[in-house]
């Protein structure tokens, strides 16, 4: 194998790289490079047969049911108008302090977060609800914007996570554990969220006026409406957390929790579940499409020895663990800034994955904190997918002053991803004391 160098590693993810920002499908992209490397490297019948049993693998992974019950329970979720209900509720209990939309938005979106698991989802949903809120209670559109587009992101890290059930599978790791580290760094960063607010509304208090406290007879009623969410919710993840049910069961529950609750709404149709089951398959499809694809092309990037010449040659650098995380934080950071969050998680996991674990830190640590930047780069211009999302929610806001409104949640993004290096702990203490 004359070919199977590092540098032909590299050819192969500049290549990705270029059919990627021309527009190229991410699974295909990801597939089709990596078996065009495979049959360089084996020729065609060995590549075809390993691409193969890779499929074959992939496909009959028990794990991998978790992912549809998820988008499923989610899909039915969407049918009942959660959203709304959970920033209702967080409006109602919030709003009358100065800011208190703004946090309720926050609070909403880690809500929905929960039972989603998509930022862009979070992003849309939560603002069409909460965005002309604030802005006829007088929010500035700004911190209006900025705020709902930086709670979005907490849809990518409050279980159960899409993008964490990828990366197990990806990285061979518990998803149960990814879950449970996965639950400090959520809170944490929701609470830094709500800091900057308290901050940005103390300096200029013109940007978010106070709002008349609502009485107690109208609160409970909008707590009442969410008590079944937040209970089949806390028991999914506290049951994964503890170890009283594996993923694939907590997400089997959660579907039919999210039924049980629809029924009980009188909101289960027959046209609601035809559009659950049509966007759950169409989803699950893609999302399946774009880890086959992936798992391929690390395949081939592992066939070059790409992953271990860049460790041995991060080591060489002599940086120590801290000087080594802060330089992939750059670069995937820098990669964020113009590839899809997805992309980003399945094009640097089996290169940088490696060279973590040399520093003496775990995958869990690592899918976390991949996962954390992934959310940056959807709120970090020039690409930043939630901030055009948020921009199509509010047509009355240039696209240039939603980018203003996110920098001081920016900013906190940033504080966050150092103080996860400095301070492992915030992933793994969780996971260790619960034995996930």
């Amino acid at each position: 194998m004359i070919w199977a160098t590092p540098a032909t590693g590299l050819v192969g993810i500049i290549i990705l790289l270029v059919l990627l920002l021309a527009g190229g499908r991410i699974g295909a992209v990801l597939g089709l490079v990596g078996l065009g490397g495979m049959v360089l490297l084996l020729g065609w019948e060995a590549a075809v047969i390993k691409a193969g049993v890779i499929m074959l693998d992939t496909l009959t992974r028990y794990e991998l049911g978790t992912l549809p019950l998820f988008l499923f329970m989610a899909h039915i979720f969407f049918s009942i108008d959660a959203s709304r209900d959970l920033f209702e509720a967080a409006a109602r209990m919030l709003g009358h302090r100065r800011g208190g939309l703004a946090y309720a938005s926050i609070a909403g979106c880690a809500g929905f977060g929960t039972i989603n698991g998509s930022s862009l989802a979070t992003t849309a949903t939560v603002g069409l609800v909460a965005y002309p809120e604030m802005r006829q209670r007088g929010y500035d559109p700004g911190l209006a914007t900025g705020t709902i587009a930086a709670g979005g992101t907490l849809g990518q890290m409050i279980p159960p996570s899409g993008a964490l059930i990828v990366f197990g599978i990806i990285a061979e790791t518990s998803i149960g554990s990814l879950f449970t580290a996965a639950i400090i760094p959520g809170i944490t960063q929701a609470l830094f969220y709500a800091l900057v607010v308290w901050i940005l509304v103390r300096l200029k208090p013109e940007l978010a006026p106070a709002g008349e406290r609502v009485p107690w007879r109208e609160r409970l009623p909008a707590l009442a409406r969410i008590w079944e969410i937040v209970v089949l919710i806390s028991f999914v993840i506290g049951g994964i957390s503890v170890g009283w049910i594996s993923p694939s069961e907590a997400a089997a529950i959660g579907a039919a929790g999210a039924l049980l609750v629809a029924a009980m709404r009188r909101k289960l149709t027959w046209a609601s579940l035809q559009v659950a089951f049509q966007e759950t398959l169409r989803t699950t499809g893609l999302i399946y499409l774009i880890i086959i694809g992936a798992l391929i092309f690390s395949v081939f990037v592992a066939l070059t020895g790409l992953a271990d010449a860049a460790g041995s040659a991060m080591q060489g650098l002599g940086l120590g663990q801290f000087g080594t995380l802060v330089l992939i934080a750059l670069f995937l950071l820098l990669l964020g800034s113009v590839l899809d969050g997805l992309a980003l998680m399945l094009l640097t996991t089996p290169i940088l994955l490696p060279i973590v674990e040399a520093t003496g830190l775990s995958a869990i640590w690592f899918g976390v904190f991949l996962t954390r930047a992934m959310e940056i780069g959807f709120v970090h211009p020039p690409l930043g997918m939630n901030l055009y999302i948020m921009q199509g929610v509010a047509k009355d806001v240039s696209i240039t002053r939603i980018f203003r409104g996110v920098l001081p949640f920016l900013a906190s993004d940033f504080v966050h991803l150092i103080l996860l290096i400095l301070f492992p702990a915030i992933i793994l203490w969780l996971p260790s004391v619960l034995g996930a």
